[in-house]
């Protein structure tokens, strides 16, 4: 790895971040908040591109494929699980595989691709069936294999595309502050307050202005707008790459998880010392060279901490580190919560499915007004 002549090592960062050619990166240089610009930025318009096109999904589902009701909610639903679920196999290509940088890439170029055909499906008379004006949706011509092909095959590559998008620019902003410097510690906190700000921005410009376009205006260009935006979103995530840090694969978690897991149900019978002393554990200075920190063993989760008891063998899946069972134990810490939030996704789901359809049968005028926002 090449090093700066005349430079001390404490402006590098100490996190292990390095550039694209895995050389280490000073902190002056990259990262930070110049960074973190381009990535805030690049969320405002693909939060504006992806709830252009979730926000009013139903509607299209029902006024111009002529779906039912519960068919449209269903199809909706099942899309949007989708989108939330490939996040988990984004996430591991980029830990284990290509990292987040060319793995966000490769997706952009996914995602941009569903939007695309997406707004031709939406926008070229063969690709859809005729306009319908009877207000029984079961007068009307029903959408052909082809129609359905093409407009499900772009929303679900689209998914795909997010499944790596979602799970990695957000983490790629994390890695422009070093935990290892006090003051970017502290920065690394506010930038997910003005990342979290952005996502809202975007959204409620694609839940009012875009929405709007559609019902009014039209659907090519309401789903055009937003495909011109993840495109400029894009474009701008790739300005700022010359400014990025990023973090070297070390493998995915779930398979460190699973090492720790089974290595102590190896061990079961094997009691545990009284003193956590003598588990087994790397040297300080290992992780500080990899840019981590060293946990502490705990009580909780016990029997886990018997993967860390030294014995004979010194494979990885009969002996792992007390920091590696620590961060096991956080992982599964993590289940109940995310079991916790089954009930308001449900509920969640609604709004953008059953509620929508609702609101189009209610009075939304406001004097001269009439409302078209989706909220």
């Amino acid at each position: 790895m090449a090093v700066e002549e005349g430079v001390n090592a404490d402006q590098y960062t100490q996190d292990g971040t390095v550039d694209l050619k895995g050389n280490p990166v000073l902190r002056s240089k990259r990262g930070g908040w110049t960074a973190c610009s381009f990535v805030v930025v690049y969320e405002v318009f693909e939060r504006m591109a992806y709830y252009g096109i979730s926000s009013n999904l139903i509607l299209y589902l029902t006024k111009k494929l002529h779906q039912g009701t519960v068919t449209s909610a269903n199809n909706v639903t099942n899309w949007v699980g989708t989108i939330w679920i490939t996040p988990i196999l984004g996430a591991y290509v980029a830990d284990a595989h290509l990292g987040r940088y060319w793995t966000f890439l490769i997706a952009c170029i996914i995602y941009l691709l569903g939007m695309s055909v997406l707004t031709l499906a939406v926008s070229l008379p063969a690709l859809k069936p005729p306009t319908c004006f009877d207000a029984n949706v079961e007068n009307c011509k029903k959408a052909s294999t082809l129609h359905l092909a093409v407009f499900y095959g772009a929303l679900y590559t689209l998914a795909i595309g997010t499944g790596g998008t979602k799970p990695n620019i957000s983490t790629i902003g994390a890695d422009q502050f070093d935990d290892f410097e006090p003051k970017e510690k502290a920065q690394k906190l506010s930038f997910f307050n003005w990342w979290m700000f952005s996502i809202f921005f975007g959204t409620l410009f694609a839940n009012t202005i875009l929405v709007y376009i559609q019902d009014n205006v039209g659907w090519s260009l309401g789903y055009g707008l937003p495909t011109l935006g993840l495109l400029i979103s894009i474009l701008i995530f790739l300005a700022g790459t010359r400014f990025y840090r990023h973090k070297v694969p070390t493998g995915s978690p779930f398979t460190r998880m699973a090492k720790v897991i089974v290595a102590a149900i190896r061990k079961w019978k094997v009691a545990l010392p009284s003193d956590p002393k003598e588990l087994y554990e790397l040297q300080l200075e290992e992780y500080a060279t990899k840019g981590k920190f060293r946990i502490d063993s705990t009580a909780s989760i016990r029997f886990l901490n018997k993967a860390a008891v030294k014995t004979a063998s010194t494979s990885p899946w009969r002996l792992c580190s007390v920091t590696q069972v620590e961060e096991t134990k956080q992982m599964l810490r993590m289940i109940p919560i995310l079991i916790a939030t089954f009930v308001p996704s449900i509920m969640v789901a609604q709004i953008n499915t059953l509620f929508v359809k609702q609101g189009t049968t209610l009075d939304r005028r406001v004097g001269s007004f009439k409302s078209h926002l989706q909220v």
